[in-house]
């Protein structure tokens, strides 16, 4: 493999430390491979890829610029929306007064991942035992007959991972070649802030390096945990253009006026509200998302240079999610960039 772990080793140590983490082990935060970057506004904790002792070695989100916390005039904008993690659990389950995540959904902040939406690269061609690739993971094995993406895959090779630090910034780049599947690329990706401004910068590129074309989506889920404060009528979530669904969202909880996602209540116990979102036009400028919360008087805009594929919003009683998808295309040879700002601010 051209990865610098075994991956018996990898399965095993991830495994025991989920596990540790799961019922009662002393692993904290600071166990975890991190690096920190402040621009005199923005202070930004990033947990950094590792297969062997990385806080996210889950097989379904991009494992670069996972951000542990951002903290701008006092606020907090990120953190774990989940009270503990269990290897057994798909997704995430209710279990007495706590949220207990699956290994593939226990992550935190803006983090992406790559076809979502069944774009998986290589899951049909795949034989059983085969390879399929996610970017930001790397060449998983294929078990069963639709790709889960809360299923814990086999890693075959997490590629080779280099991180760059400067005060203000951590470039990640995974580098990974996949002779069975066909596909190859160097995924580029830097957590960058703003010289003077309460601006983060998420800049990307994707090389094909391989002898497939790259067809896929990448999407942000956008794990929102401002303050600690539950989802409920106190945000205020608006986009530049006229809101429609294909369906109502779901139950009561939840309400489309305008340009506006509206609670009529506070989330609590298990209700979860949610809905995709369209009415957005062909070019990027429709990319431009402003969540706020008047009860703590901050909020942050999110704008992307591409166009919107898809977007789809998600909420439940410790953390909301506005989803943002962008297609991607790279033909070999080529390099795909986009780019998304975080834009943090207060009201008072």
């Amino acid at each position: 493999m051209s990865g610098l772990f075994d991956i018996s080793m990898v399965t095993v140590l991830t495994w025991i430390t989920l596990c540790a983490l799961a019922f009662g082990g002393e692993l904290s935060a600071a166990d975890f491979p991190q690096a920190e970057i402040s621009n005199g506004q923005l202070r930004v904790k990033l947990y950094l890829p590792d297969a062997q002792k990385g806080y996210y070695r889950g097989t379904r989100f991009d494992w670069s610029g996972v951000i542990a916390s951002l903290e701008y005039k006092g606020h907090n904008f990120y953190g774990p929306w989940f009270d503990r993690t269990d290897p057994q659990t798909h997704d995430y389950v209710y279990l007495g007064g706590e949220v207990v995540a699956g290994p593939c959904s226990a992550i935190s902040g803006p983090v992406e991942e790559f076809g979502a939406n069944g774009q998986v690269l290589g899951w049909e061609e795949a034989k059983p035992g085969g390879t399929f690739i996610k970017i930001g993971v790397g060449a998983l094995r294929k078990d069963g007959e639709r790709y889960d993406p809360y299923r814990l895959y086999e890693i075959v090779d997490t590629g080779k991972w280099s991180v760059k630090r400067t005060a203000d910034s951590v470039e990640f780049v995974q580098e990974l070649t996949d002779p069975s599947s066909g596909y190859a690329y160097i995924y580029r990706k830097t957590v960058r802030l703003e010289p003077g401004r309460p601006v983060m910068l998420l800049e990307h590129s994707l090389k094909n390096t391989g002898r497939r074309a790259i067809q896929s989506t990448a999407y942000d889920h956008n794990f929102l945990v401002l303050d600690h404060q539950p989802p409920g009528p106190d945000f205020s979530i608006s986009l530049p253009f006229q809101i429609h669904s294909p369906h109502s969202p779901r139950n009561t909880l939840l309400q489309i006026r305008e340009n506006h996602l509206v609670y009529t209540k506070v989330l609590e116990n298990e209700e979860v509200a949610s809905t995709p979102v369209l009415g957005f036009g062909a070019g990027s400028n429709d990319y431009d998302i402003r969540i706020e919360n008047s009860k703590v008087g901050a909020g942050v805009r999110i704008l992307g240079d591409r166009p919107l594929a898809f977007v789809n919003f998600w909420s439940m009683r410790n953390v909301l999610s506005m989803e943002p998808f962008i297609s991607i295309g790279v033909e070999p040879g080529s390099e795909f960039t986009w780019k998304m700002s975080y834009e943090y601010y207060t009201t008072r």
